[in-house]
């Protein structure tokens, strides 16, 4: 663990990923990342082997958690940099390539996707029983999309007590919800069963639910976002006036430990396999 890691940016989840690398044995310093251990100027951490960059690596062209612009941070770094980021952008991959840079995702890694999934559903749950008035036993609960958040999802509703339904298109996909017990229905075929629903989460990154379909759900029907697109049409939500949440970064705001570690696992085996 001769390499030095330098992690640069972030949330929670950096600072506690950072704290728990060093305490692995690994010489790690940080640049904007209160908390974390060693914080130097960015020239200074930038002298280190491998770069660490956040989950999501950006905001709004920006690296996440700072000022400055992903662009700016990529000229910045050299070839032989070791660079690994969560979840990275079209712009910023094409710009690294141009550059001459290596970025390897560590979020594009089925193990970490799969973790992640555990605190964002936990998160939407948490999410659900704080902006409805009712116990989620026995209310009547619909899951857009059987991926991995949806799957982990579904089962958490399940266990809850919740009547949960859920919606997809291959018919592997609606096989499995049957098997699991769950009330499996087509994503192409919504139309006339939405009337019940006190809760919709949606993990589909397109629209689901134009506004035919929204106008079925109850008037107090919650719709919460899990996914990075909306799956609702925004204009017909506002409309109808249901109440929408959207729920993105759940991981890092509700169990930043988790996915610290869940992150750690991913990145220590990356960082072995490409020495």
């Amino acid at each position: 663990m001769d390499q030095t890691i330098a992690f640069l940016g972030g949330d929670a989840r950096m600072r506690l990923l950072a704290r728990m690398m060093a305490a692995e044995g690994y010489d790690v310093c940080s640049w904007e990342l209160t908390g974390a251990p060693k914080p130097l100027a960015l020239c200074d951490a930038l002298k280190a082997d491998i770069i660490v960059l956040p989950l999501p690596a950006e905001k709004n062209g920006y690296l996440s958690g700072t000022e400055l612009t992903m662009e700016s941070l990529l000229r910045s770094l050299r070839r032989e940099h070791r660079i690994f980021a969560g979840n990275v952008g079209n712009d910023a991959s094409t710009l690294a390539q141009s550059l001459g840079l290596t970025i390897t995702d560590y979020f594009a890694s089925e193990e970490l996707s799969v973790r992640n999934a555990i605190p964002t559903a936990e998160g939407a749950i948490e999410a659900a029983m704080k902006h409805t008035s009712v116990t989620l036993h026995g209310t009547p609960c619909l899951v857009l999309g059987f991926g991995r958040i949806g799957k982990v999802l579904a089962h958490d509703l399940s266990a809850l007590g919740a009547k949960v339904s859920v919606s997809a298109r291959k018919r592997s996909d609606l096989a499995w919800i049957d098997a699991f017990g769950y009330a499996p229905l087509h994503t192409n075929r919504l139309s006339g069963t939405l009337g019940e629903f006190r809760v919709v989460f949606n993990t589909v990154p397109h629209q689901v639910l134009d506004e035919a379909l929204l106008a079925e759900l109850p008037p107090d029907c919650l719709l919460i976002e899990l996914a990075s697109a909306s799956g609702f049409d925004m204009d017909a939500v506002e409309t109808l006036r249901l109440s929408y949440l959207k729920a993105g970064g759940l991981p890092g705001r509700v169990a930043p430990e988790t996915a610290a570690r869940a992150i750690k696992k991913t990145l220590c085996r990356l960082i072995k396999e490409e020495a």
